[in-house]
């Protein structure tokens, strides 16, 4: 007890030092407690030794005792994460909501300008790791590149590139490619493939013959990438479940009060072959957008926050702001209060199903911003789903890093895995929306965030 008291008394005199003191390669995190991504019980008073970019060791204060030359920062009084996983985000989008206009006059600017921005965004907001789903190629590899030499800030980044669908919507072409047979998805998903891209993102495959949807999966399974799909019609779930996609995306477009009960048998076959199958079933949601738009129509002061201004040219923020002025009248959102009322029917049918769920928002998309996208979902998820807390903390650490194939590297906050850890002043298990104001941002052993502000030594 004397040991621990002296441990915090040391902790006062340095809690959170300024931003300047973190060029240390070894770090150590003190006094938290610890939700280390597994599920189980919190460690309390914990540590968390750090050196360079890995996870050296866990204990608490009673323990583990902080070698000598580590860098210590408290987080004393705070929970303590893995970094969080946007498992739909669209990097190349900024909140804007005239589609037409946005693709007309800012695709120069993706890669420069738009991309980045948006990818320190979500690092600031606590997110370590994203799926951005749908962009042009070569600027989705191009931000990927950049961000993984530290040439530019960003969360770890896992690229679809273009959609692959039946036919590219007109004006869409840049970033969604059309596959006309089998040889033709061949040679599409290859070029992805040799692009370097992780994820395919398919869509309309119920457009396809059932060969082209076939040979679309086969070749991205060929080349060891997992198959996101889009769920909006049931004809699509039917489809990529015959087909044997990876993760279905969003809940539907239609007003549809559930998914017909077919599907719900299809569902449940496939998530009782588990292993056989190639693993779980995942499941992207994406409801915070559809939920709160009637929440932000009413009180639009979200829209007005300046975190989503960063990294963004001035006369950006302005067309940006100008297309948000009447969030009430917005064309893509006229269907969304009909939708509202089905989500809870849906996702209680989703959980029934037995699919693994992953937290995503579709972040970018008008009205949603990344900086505050991430937090709204899990909101939403925990206090108008039901959906336990510590459930929906997995579905934004473990279970994406599971669904992509590293979880040897992040999800958890346990020995050898990256250092991408969060940290919130207060009780995150109880009031889940503290996550809204990330305290402290790590990743790969860099502090990014601190003390609610962004370091911008490391940015």
């Amino acid at each position: 007890m004397l040991r621990k008291t002296l441990l915090s008394l040391t902790l006062g005199c340095i809690s959170l030092v300024s931003a300047s003191t973190f060029a240390a390669e070894q770090k150590a995190l003190v006094g938290g407690r610890l939700i280390d991504g597994f599920g189980h019980q919190p460690i309390a008073n914990s540590v968390i030794l750090i050196d360079g970019d890995t996870i050296e060791q866990v204990g608490t204060v009673d323990t583990l005792p902080v070698p000598e030359g580590y860098e210590i920062v408290s987080t004393e009084g705070m929970d303590v994460l893995p970094g969080l996983w946007e498992s739909h985000a669209h990097l190349m989008l900024n909140g804007h909501s005239d589609y037409g206009h946005w693709h007309k006059e800012y695709p120069d600017r993706f890669a420069d300008e738009i991309m980045p921005a948006s990818a320190v965004q979500l690092l600031l907001a606590g997110v370590t790791s994203a799926r951005d789903l749908g962009a042009p190629l070569e600027a989705s590899i191009s931000v990927k590149s950049r961000i993984e030499s530290g040439e530019i800030p960003g969360p770890r980044l896992f690229v679809s590139g273009p959609f692959i669908q039946h036919e590219a919507y007109p004006g869409t072409e840049f970033y969604r490619w059309g596959v006309k047979n089998a040889s033709d998805a061949r040679k599409k998903v290859k070029k992805l493939a040799d692009a370097g891209v992780d994820i395919i993102k398919l869509i309309d495959h119920d457009k396809m013959t059932l060969e082209v949807a076939q040979t679309v999966v086969d070749e991205a399974h060929k080349y060891n990438l997992k198959v996101v799909a889009h769920s909006h019609r049931p004809d699509e779930i039917r489809r990529g479940l015959e087909i044997g996609v990876d993760n279905f995306e969003h809940t539907g477009l239609t007003t549809a009060p559930e998914y017909p009960e077919d599907i719900m048998r299809l569902l449940k076959e496939r998530t009782a072959t588990g292993r056989i199958a190639g693993g779980p079933l995942y499941w992207t949601p994406t409801v915070e957008g559809l939920w709160n738009y009637e929440n932000t129509v009413a009180n639009p002061e979200k829209l007005d926050s300046k975190c989503w201004h960063r990294g963004l040219k001035e006369d950006t923020i302005a067309d940006i702001k100008q297309s948000l002025e009447n969030p009430g009248q917005l064309a893509y959102m006229q269907l969304t209060p009909l939708r509202k009322p089905t989500l809870k029917r849906k996702i209680q049918q989703l959980k029934e199903s037995g699919v693994v769920f992953l937290v995503g928002t579709d972040s970018g998309i008008p009205t949603k911003f990344h900086c505050q996208s991430t937090w709204n979902e899990l909101a939403v998820w925990r206090d108008e789903m039901g959906i336990d807390t510590m459930d929906t903390i997995r579905a934004a650490t473990y279970w994406p890093s599971v669904m992509m194939g590293v979880s040897d590297k992040t999800g958890t906050i346990s020995k050898g895995k990256l250092a991408d850890i969060i940290a919130v002043k207060g009780d995150v298990l109880k009031y889940i929306n503290l996550l809204q104001g990330v305290d402290m941002v790590m990743k790969g052993g860099v502090v990014y965030k601190i003390n609610g502000e962004a370091v911008e030594s490391a940015l």
